[in-house]
């Protein structure tokens, strides 16, 4: 049985090949994206025994993720394929002035139907550790009701559970996001939020009494995820430590998040502390945000400690070029 599993939507990608309105843009790169797809292809890269449960299309895109699950090492027997079903995609334009635009077409998607009938108590038993998202909430409410049994069967069987809110404001009323979000953090183990995903749910709330307060609610840590600022681990105690970024040359940070949580978690669970497993996640999240697509640049562990062997040399992360 994988050490760590997943569930929620994985989506196929198109990326603009130049600048402009979508409507305009003649090429695109296919690839693969989807929150939790893309977190469990890192947690495989970086070498942990890893699955995932969705329900993808019987369609051509539903197989190309099959596929790549295959190559990546991803378990994917608990995959169901809908004969008729389509597999969600989304688009990413390049904006003249700089940063992107998501088109998605998802609704009545094969994984939006996914529902608690899915979700095998058995093979949730033998993991080490159990990772979903908002988005996996957001897209239908039968798929929120798979989440929050996913959730209850991790935790009765002993293994740990891992929440990234990854807050979609097109996707659902914010008051009903923060109502979903609210209602895992207390049964989750570490949580991740970005800086935008707090703006989202609190407004004008500083990110950090944000992060505590969500820290004193039952989780063990809380990792706030700062792009560029690097990351932010809050414990149950209300201990923080700030780890800086990286500094590299961004060309399109998709997925550098989700990377970033299946580092944290797969360095964590492997005994590091939490200061080292933040260090890790922000050499992944680095590494991951200088290739195009969310799947393609995200890196092997032995790539990943490359990068921060030679980085440590002699400085600190926001003091290297």
């Amino acid at each position: 049985m994988p050490e760590i599993v997943a569930l929620g939507e994985p989506m196929v990608e198109f990326a603009a090949e130049e600048r402009g309105r979508l409507g305009e843009v003649t090429a695109f790169r296919r690839g693969f994206g989807g929150d939790t797809s893309n977190f469990i292809v890192a947690a495989a890269r970086l070498g942990a025994s890893a699955g995932y449960v969705t329900r993808v299309g019987g369609d051509e895109f539903g197989r190309s993720f099959l596929d790549l699950w295959l190559r990546e090492g991803v378990d994917a027997s608990r995959v169901v394929v809908e004969p008729e079903g389509f597999t969600a995609v989304y688009f990413i334009s390049l904006k003249e002035g700089g940063g992107h635009d998501f088109t998605y077409y998802r609704a009545g998607s094969a994984a939006s139907r996914l529902g608690p009938e899915d979700v095998d108590p058995a093979y949730l038993a033998g993991a080490m550790l159990f990772h979903t998202s908002g988005i996996s909430q957001a897209i239908s409410e039968s798929s929120r009701a798979a989440v929050g049994a996913a959730i209850d069967r991790a935790r009765a069987s002993g293994a740990l559970v891992s929440y990234d809110a990854n807050i979609r404001p097109k996707l659902w009323p914010l008051s009903v996001a923060r109502a979903a979000v609210e209602s895992v953090v207390p049964r989750a183990d570490v949580v991740f939020i970005s800086t935008e995903d707090a703006v989202h749910l609190y407004g004008d709330e500083p990110v950090e009494d944000v992060a505590r307060r969500l820290a004193g609610a039952g989780p063990r840590l809380v990792v706030v995820k700062m792009g560029a600022g690097g990351c932010a681990v809050v414990s149950a105690e209300g201990a923080a430590v700030t780890i800086p970024a990286w500094k590299v040359d961004v060309l399109d940070a998709t997925g550098a998040g989700d990377a970033f949580a299946a580092a944290f978690l797969v360095e964590w669970l492997r005994g590091a502390t939490p200061e080292r497993a933040a260090l890790f996640a922000n050499a992944v999240g680095a590494i991951t945000a200088t290739g195009l697509g969310a799947v393609a640049p995200i890196p092997t562990r032995q790539r990943a400690e490359a990068f921060l062997a030679t980085r440590e040399e002699g400085a600190d992360p926001g003091g290297m070029p």
